[in-house]
């Protein structure tokens, strides 16, 4: 049977503050939020800002005084090695705080690019202590917003450390279409996916030659189809399997934090 997503809290979708809505969808896939606890998120909001594709969200050594809520489009954490490789090391969706942690570790260690036109929120430090100090509800629900994005982290380095490339980019699949259902942005098994091949390839630590074959390997077996940056499941039940994909990692249950 194929896994689905339950839908959000009921009264949520298009009563929340447009500018924040894919941010409450994913905190309430997890908790329940109160009105005021709405209005300390929409306060710590100063400021919107439009990214170009291919333009950092965050730079690599800067000292944000704010951290980035992606509200439009897709971006990704990433390092560069000294011989100018990239290697992403997470895609974020809209909905995702890409540097909430960026509050506490001050300086950044990586950098965050736009991988298409993006659009973000920026949430104010300051504000974002006064919740962790007068908010300890709203605060223990932004630390596990972190914590996931942990949880996915060890995912990614067990999928691209002990499954085969083509397991690896089953997983990646699953997994995308699965956080991008919580947000409203899949068209029934489809999803749009704006990335290269070769920024694919940054991913999973290929050459864009082998990057190319585990794709073909993919549709040569009738479980996935990728075309002009829409990706569509042909067999959830078979790609899972080869995913051994299991969404506990992503903690998408609602019970009290």
């Amino acid at each position: 049977m194929r896994y689905r997503i339950c839908n959000a809290r009921p009264g949520l979708t298009g009563e929340g503050d447009p500018m924040i809505e894919s941010l409450l969808l994913n905190l309430e896939r997890r908790d329940v939020l109160s009105a005021s606890e709405h209005a300390l998120l929409r306060k710590a909001m100063i400021k919107e800002r439009r990214v170009a594709k291919g333009e950092d969200l965050v730079s690599e050594g800067s000292r944000p005084t704010s951290s980035t809520l992606l509200v439009e489009g897709f971006a990704a954490r990433y390092k560069i090695t000294q011989d100018g490789s990239r290697q992403i090391t997470a895609l974020h969706v809209e909905g995702d705080f890409v540097d909430l942690h960026a509050f506490l570790l001050k300086t950044m260690d990586h950098g965050i690019v736009a991988l298409s036109p993006c659009r973000v929120l920026l949430a104010d430090h300051d504000e974002l202590r006064q919740i962790t100090e007068n908010s300890p509800h709203l605060a223990r629900l932004l630390w596990l917003d972190t914590l996931v994005h942990g949880s996915i982290h060890r995912a990614w380095i067990v999928a691209m450390g002990r499954r085969s490339k083509a397991s690896h980019l089953a997983h990646i699949v699953c997994e995308l279409y699965v956080r991008l259902q919580v947000t409203g942005k899949v068209d029934g098994q489809s999803f749009y996916l704006p990335l290269s091949q070769a920024e694919m390839a940054d991913v999973m630590g290929l050459s864009l030659v082998h990057m190319n074959r585990v794709i073909q390997e993919m549709r040569r077996n009738g479980l996935i189809s990728w075309m002009n940056q829409m990706v569509t499941i042909l067999d959830w039940e078979r790609l899972r399997t080869l995913a051994e994909f299991d969404p506990t990692y992503l903690n998408l249950w609602i019970e009290p934090r």
